[in-house]
């Protein structure tokens, strides 16, 4: 009977899904990513910080929307959980920064103390990153209540400890040719009038969608479901960041990794492409099982667009139902798309997408 209800039900919920997940609005989106960067500039309150790098020596991972649950059937992060793992011991032998943006933690769907007590192992892994001051924390809309001072001293200090500080974005600033550059980070939900803090959409996930979700055992990634409004929302943003001077934008949100403001499966196609013009059938084979995958994960897609300005970067998720996870990487003055997935041998780190900085920078207008 579970599994009938399963297949009547899945669409309809996928519809719901949609509904509650997302509604960009350009000019509210344009006009809050503006003022947000503004007043980290200024130094304003706890908006977050400027950190100078040093684009060729600098080690940094971005990682963003793991959406932690309580290992039941509506906690999306569960599947990822291994491979997550596994990458953050990787980047903190390799002496990485950890930059978290946004949607750590599902608390739309869960208590704060019930999140703690099921990840406590994967924070204290995240934790170590603090203790060696390499490690930022940014808001997203599902985990907004760790912007509070109260939830963090509760819930996250006594993980974390004292250092800890939440921040709504941040900005990296290098030199290039005697100019300064910036990447802007934060985790993408602003001007967004379905996530930009609205208590009516989580009220609907948390006494709705969950007990579907967990009666039904549907784990359903409500964003990446959503594909014409995530791709009007990446559209939304990658335009905000085309209006910037020398600046890169990486946020997270909406689930659909984007490098260089080309989403992965339009890059996918091209190099599918180039690969058969070339004969190269072991490539063709192995981009096609890539590309079939990853379809499974955005089928539905609708929305066509040209983003040329490269200008626009978004980490994709931890939380895809496979149990993979993307990330963006700087080092060795490159700025990478990277996926960690389950192998044989364990969890394996992929580049998907990799570029110098400098000609990132170089291709700015």
């Amino acid at each position: 009977m579970k599994k009938l209800l399963q297949w009547l039900f899945r669409k309809p919920v996928a519809w719901l899904a949609e509904k509650i997940s997302s509604s960009p609005d350009k000019d509210a989106v344009f006009t809050s990513l503006s003022k947000l960067q503004d007043d980290i500039l200024k130094g304003k309150g706890s908006n977050g910080p400027v950190l100078p790098i040093d684009m060729n020596n600098a080690k940094i991972i971005v990682f963003s929307d793991q959406h932690k649950g309580c290992r039941d059937f509506a906690d999306d992060f569960a599947p990822a959980e291994n491979n997550y793992r596994k990458a953050l011991q990787h980047y903190f032998d390799q002496g990485y920064t950890m930059i978290n943006i946004g949607d750590s933690e599902e608390l739309w769907e869960n208590t704060p103390k019930a999140i703690i007590e099921s990840n406590r192992l994967t924070l204290l892994e995240e934790a170590r990153f603090l203790q060696e001051d390499r490690y930022y924390r940014i808001f997203g809309n599902h985990d907004l209540e760790w912007n509070y001072l109260i939830q963090q001293n509760q819930y996250l200090k006594p993980i974390f400890g004292d250092k800890l500080k939440v921040y709504e974005g941040m900005l990296l600033t290098t030199i290039h040719n005697e100019k300064q550059y910036s990447l802007f980070l934060t985790h993408g939900h602003q001007g967004d009038k379905k996530s930009d803090g609205n208590p009516f959409s989580k009220w609907v996930v948390a006494a709705i969608w969950t007990p579907i979700q967990r009666f039904l055992e549907v784990s359903i990634n409500t964003t990446a479901d959503s594909f014409e409004l995530v791709d009007r929302h990446n559209v939304i943003m990658y335009e905000w960041s085309a209006t910037q001077r020398n600046l890169i934008f990486i946020s997270g949100h909406t689930h659909k990794p984007v490098f260089a403001s080309l989403d992965h499966i339009d890059r996918l196609t091209k190099q599918l492409e180039k690969a058969i013009a070339t004969n190269d059938e072991q490539q063709a084979k192995s981009i096609t099982a890539d590309l079939e995958k990853r379809k499974l994960e955005y089928a539905g897609k609708q929305f066509v667009k040209t983003m040329a300005h490269p200008s626009y970067f978004n980490s994709g998720c931890c939380c895809f139902s496979d149990g993979d996870i993307t990330g963006i990487e700087i080092a060795d003055g490159y700025i990478r798309l990277i996926k960690w997935e389950a192998a044989d041998e364990g969890p394996i780190r992929k580049v998907l997408e990799e570029s110098p900085l400098y000609y990132v920078f170089d291709s700015l207008i």
